[in-house]
């Protein structure tokens, strides 16, 4: 089954994970997805390592849990450092598994600064030779609510998203903490002309080192009253407490406000996904 026919039928509720590096954390994994797989997701997807660094252990995990789980399983796939025959000969892969949907990425760059080899520079080179390929993947790329770390002001961001999307059948947002900024977006690309739905990313943050690491590699905006719970949090386990809280509000408010769905980020642990699910109000989703 296609994301994109997923979506068109009414409000989804999905979640993410990554492959696991070891033995230790493929049996985390295990079980996160023993107890989130009876929940009903409508979809999953599996990231892709930087420069292609986990791209046979996504594909291997993105093909075993297509095969297995109820509910179909996206493959990201980022092209900065990869050549077209690379990236072909994956989505062959992944035609002849079964495996109908890919979330086209651009990619971090190598962490050197130094020039990222291979044929693609941007995620909507990627989206062409996805949309080209005979198998008739859905396609979706990534949005940035507050914009992405490395354009150079919102409107160029706007524009270049616009037109990647047009190409594209729906975005997954980065995580972010604002609804406003989520509904700015949208506001923003249907000024632009375009109107494929935008699934909101949402993270249920089990660490507040681990939230801030990220939120200064994506520039995401931590709101002063989150930071303030972190700031008086007694212990881990009211980090999660916290987390959970953040996500279940932030859930409820951007479905109200009319989100296609939403996309959970498991962290590959599942006490936080089954945790919001129970808290979301019968009928949101």
């Amino acid at each position: 089954m296609r994301v994109s026919d997923i979506i068109a039928a009414g409000p989804t509720w999905s979640i993410e994970f990554f492959p696991p590096r070891d033995d230790e954390a493929g049996d985390q994994l295990e079980a996160t997805l023993g107890e989130l797989a009876p929940l009903g997701p409508s979809f999953a997807s599996v990231t892709y390592g930087a420069l292609g660094s986990t791209r046979d252990r996504t594909r291997d995990l993105v093909v075993r849990m297509n095969a297995e789980l109820p509910f179909p399983t996206m493959a990201h796939l980022t092209c900065v450092g990869h050549t077209r025959a690379e990236i072909s000969g994956l989505l062959d892969d992944y035609a002849e598994w079964g495996v109908h949907n890919i979330l086209a990425l651009g990619g971090d760059p190598p962490a050197d600064g130094s020039p990222p080899r291979g044929d693609f520079h941007h995620a909507a080179e990627l989206v062409e030779v996805v949309r080209a390929h005979p198998a008739g993947f859905s396609v979706g790329v990534a949005a940035h609510p507050e914009m992405h770390p490395r354009s150079p002001d919102l409107a160029t961001d706007r524009r270049h998203l616009a037109a990647k999307l047009r190409d594209a059948d729906f975005a997954i947002t980065q995580f972010f903490f604002s609804v406003d900024d989520y509904l700015r977006l949208v506001d923003d690309l249907q000024r632009l002309g375009c109107d494929r739905p935008v699934i909101p990313g949402v993270m249920p943050f089990v660490s507040a080192t681990g939230l801030y690491r990220m939120t200064q590699i994506n520039r995401t905006r931590i709101p002063g009253d989150i930071r303030a719970a972190l700031d008086a949090a007694h212990g881990a386990a009211e980090v999660v407490d916290i987390g959970v809280d953040v996500a279940t509000d932030l859930t409820q408010r951007l479905l109200a406000a009319g989100a296609p769905g939403v996309h959970l980020y498991t962290l590959n642990r599942g006490h936080s996904v089954r945790r919001i699910r129970e808290n979301l109000r019968p009928g949101v989703t």
